[in-house]
């Protein structure tokens, strides 16, 4: 039987998070992963191969070595092989049946799943599955800009606002009302310029996407 309280948006609940003064604040990665790779002849991303493994692992690894020990991963396009081919241990793997719609979607259906963990999440720190250039040592920059749940930052390359993103779960529900289509979180972002904290990653990062074919030379 279905109650009130299952039928409550994770993003818009208010229930009381716990800030107890000794809990360590959870910063949860959340990887989008679930593009289909359209330009890459259907390829889906995720799959890609990247050191001998899918992409998606090492992604997750990043995100990991970067101190996230709450790690959820948005699947899509076929989630199924996925799931049979990458080892994700430990990951929270979320279904966008919706994931066709573009990047928003994803980002709606990580925020939710984020928002219902029991662990508490206090903020997301969000990164892009096809981004293998950006490593543990930008993530890590970005992660330890966290402040608190109004916390604001993004990777900054050259002056240039890039991934990783960090949200605090302050600024959840804001971002899930205007993620829609391919636009992600931009449309909040820049409506919340001013509040952002650049986060400086040119030196050890580079923020290319795996795109097109020519892309992917890149992989190793």
């Amino acid at each position: 039987m279905t109650t009130p309280e299952d039928r409550t948006d994770p993003l818009t609940s208010d229930r009381a998070p716990d800030l107890t003064p000794d809990r360590a604040p959870v910063v949860a990665g959340l990887l989008l992963a679930a593009g289909g790779g359209r330009r890459l002849g259907g390829r889906p991303k995720a799959l890609l191969v990247h050191r001998g493994r899918p992409l998606v692992e090492h992604a997750v690894g990043v995100l990991r070595a970067a101190g996230c020990e709450v790690v959820h991963v948005v699947l899509g396009a076929s989630a199924d092989a996925v799931r049979e081919r990458a080892e994700l241990p430990g990951c929270v793997l979320v279904d966008n049946p919706e994931w066709a719609a573009g990047m928003g979607s994803s980002l709606r259906a990580g925020l939710a799943s984020l928002a219902a963990d029991p662990r508490g999440v206090d903020a997301a720190l969000v990164s892009l599955v096809d981004q293998p250039g950006i490593g543990a040592e930008a993530v890590a920059r970005v992660r330890a800009a966290y402040g608190s749940r109004d916390s604001l930052a993004a990777a900054s390359y050259d002056g240039r606002r890039g991934h990783p993103v960090l949200f605090g779960a302050g600024h959840w529900a804001g971002v899930a009302e205007t993620a829609v289509g391919d636009r992600g979180a931009r449309d909040y972002l820049a409506a919340h310029r001013d509040a952002i904290a650049p986060v400086d990653c040119s030196d050890v990062a580079e923020p290319y996407d795996i795109d097109t074919e020519a892309d992917l030379k890149r992989l190793e």
